[in-house]
C-alpha cells in the first residue's frame, strides 16, 4: 500500500509550472490553481489538467464545455495562492479577468490555451480534462511561476550555453 502523504511528497519533487484554470459555468466564472498540466497532442492539438472532483470545478465539470489554461509568471504567486484557496488575507490580490475567444483570460498571465473540453476521464479522486487547444496567448515571460516540493520555488540565475548533440 503506497501511503498518500508519501506518495504526494514524491511526486512534489517534479518541477512544475503553475495555471490558473478558468472556465464559465452558469454564467459564473470559476477560477483553480492548477500544477497538473501538461500538453498531450499536436494533431489534433490537445492538452489536459486534473482536478478534484471535491472540489466546485470537479463537481460541476459536466458543466464545463470549454476553458481556459493561463499559465502564470512569478509575480502571480499570490493569485496562484488566491485561487488554490490559501488566500489568508481580508481582501482579494487585484486581477482582472478578459473576454476572449478562448474563454476568461486572466489579464497579464505568460500565456494562455484556450480550449473546448474534448473528453474528460475519471482518474482515482480526481477528473482527467482533456482539451483541444480553439486560441492562443502568449507574452514574452521570462520568470514562470514553478512550484517544487510543496512550495513555490523560482529558476535562479538564467543562462545560456551551446548544447552539442551529435547523431541528429
Amino acid at each position: 500500500m503506497i501511503d498518500a502523504r508519501a506518495f504526494r511528497q514524491t511526486v512534489g519533487q517534479f518541477a512544475t509550472g503553475v495555471t490558473i484554470i478558468t472556465t464559465e459555468v452558469e454564467g459564473a466564472i470559476r477560477a483553480l490553481t492548477v500544477n497538473s498540466f501538461t500538453a498531450v497532442s499536436l494533431d489534433p492539438p490537445l492538452v489536459l489538467f486534473c482536478v478534484g472532483k471535491a472540489t466546485k470545478t470537479g463537481q460541476a465539470i459536466d458543466a464545463v464545455k470549454a476553458f481556459t489554461v493561463n499559465i502564470l509568471r512569478q509575480e502571480q504567486q499570490d493569485l496562484s495562492t488566491y485561487f488554490a484557496g490559501g488566500w489568508t488575507h481580508p481582501l482579494p490580490p487585484t486581477f482582472e479577468f478578459l473576454a476572449w475567444n478562448g474563454g476568461p483570460r486572466l489579464d497579464g498571465c505568460a500565456a494562455a490555451i484556450g480550449c473546448t473540453t474534448y473528453a474528460i476521464h475519471e482518474g482515482g479522486d480526481h477528473w482527467i480534462v482533456l482539451g483541444e487547444v480553439v486560441a492562443l496567448h502568449r507574452t514574452t515571460c521570462t520568470t514562470p511561476l514553478i512550484f517544487h516540493g510543496s512550495r513555490y520555488a523560482n529558476l535562479g540565475a538564467t543562462f545560456e550555453r551551446e548544447i552539442l548533440v551529435s547523431g541528429f
